[in-house]
């Protein structure tokens, strides 16, 4: 018996994807599986995902897509982030991976790596809209897509797609959205002109799919939604019907009873009024529970048990209502999961230590073993 799991619903993942395809039934579904698919488990999702029905992966990094390529997967990879000189850019040229561009530096390189394999680069050319991170500025584009254009003409490269990124697409009614649908058409527009004429045309994230249907375009790319965290306010995961695919679980490693006036745990910032039984709970902040919860609760027999003090390195404690009864060590504990059960989400532990729920799935770290239930 494991001090702690992580339990992965693939068949969750597979009911978000649906209910995705049926919000944008006329763009092909991109599946990102970047950072370990948010702490899932990169090649267990990619494959749930595939046989969910996903058209496409996205990932970050070189290094993951030739990771699902190493474990077998054949079909559309993109990747978008990487620096100069990147290790893997000559395995993804050569395996397929179509690879993101958003500056000449990085059209060169993919270039020139097509040359060396004597192979074309399938790329997608990224204009920032208005997130300010990756992208060429708008200043920067028409001098990106002219060389894209010459380098296309001399067999190198496949310029498939254009793509941007949404920045307040999770903000309901936020104007920015309509603002950047309109720069980003203007780039295609320029791109066009140039004589470029891409296949796939993307802007939207798992907000803008299910919240504003003129981004979709070609191709959404859904990220959290997939997971069944809310990609927007909590509530929406209900609006949604979105099922949360991962939940965390551990094992009590101890059970006692303290006396009043007690502190508990380092800075003695909880301390027990009146006699309290506790529980130890054997997972801490070096397994990915934030140190600045507060406020936190957790679920034993479906009961509501408060975080008492502050999360340790290994462990925290919670207090053990009487209404539970006899209760021993080994008790499992639902540290968070889906919201239908009773249990504190991710979104719930966001909001307990002041993020968001991408944050808590994404810094589980690996000392605590997944388990996956449902069908690859």
């Amino acid at each position: 018996m494991t001090r702690a799991h992580v339990a992965i619903d693939l068949g969750a993942i597979a009911h978000n994807l649906e209910f995705i395809r049926q919000s944008a039934p006329s763009s092909l579904l991109l599946a990102v599986v970047k950072a370990d698919a948010y702490g899932h488990g990169l090649i267990p999702v990619a494959q749930a995902a595939r046989a969910a029905g996903a058209d496409w992966l996205g990932v970050a990094l070189l290094r993951e897509a030739v990771e699902l390529r190493e474990a077998g997967d054949t079909g559309p990879i993109l990747a978008w982030l990487w620096t100069p000189g990147d290790p893997d850019l000559l395995a993804c040229v050569t395996t397929g991976v179509q690879i993101s561009v958003s500056s000449l530096w990085s059209l060169i390189e993919v270039t020139e790596a097509a040359a060396q394999e004597n192979s074309i680069a399938h790329i997608h050319l990224k204009l920032d809209t208005g997130l300010s991170r990756n992208g060429a500025s708008v200043d920067e584009w028409e001098e990106l897509v002219l060389a894209a254009k010459a380098l296309q003409a001399r067999g190198r490269i496949d310029v498939v797609g254009i793509w941007s990124h949404l920045a307040n697409a999770s903000i309901e009614s936020d104007l920015s959205v309509a603002e950047q649908r309109v720069r980003f058409l203007e780039g295609v527009a320029v791109a066009k002109q140039a004589g470029l004429e891409p296949q796939l045309l993307h802007l939207a994230n798992s907000a803008g799919a299910l919240a504003h249907p003129d981004t979709q375009f070609d191709l959404v790319r859904i990220g959290i939604a997939m997971y069944g965290v809310s990609p927007m306010d909590p509530s929406s995961v209900h609006q949604f019907n979105l099922q949360a695919a991962m939940s965390l679980h551990a094992k009590l490693a101890l059970v006692k009873t303290i006396p009043a006036g007690q502190a508990v745990s380092y800075g003695s910032t909880w301390a027990a009024a009146v006699p309290t039984r506790i529980g130890l709970v054997p997972v801490g902040y070096a397994d990915g529970i934030p140190r600045v919860a507060t406020n936190a609760h957790v679920l034993v027999r479906g009961v509501k048990c408060a975080v008492l003090g502050r999360v340790a390195m290994d462990q925290f404690t919670i207090e053990l209502p009487e209404s539970l009864g006899e209760i021993s060590a080994g008790e499992d504990v639902v540290i968070f999961g889906d919201a239908s059960t009773g249990a504190p989400t991710a979104d719930d532990w966001g909001t307990f230590s002041q993020t968001i729920g991408y944050e808590i799935v994404t810094r589980i770290g690996n000392r605590i073993p997944r388990n996956y239930q449902g069908s690859l």
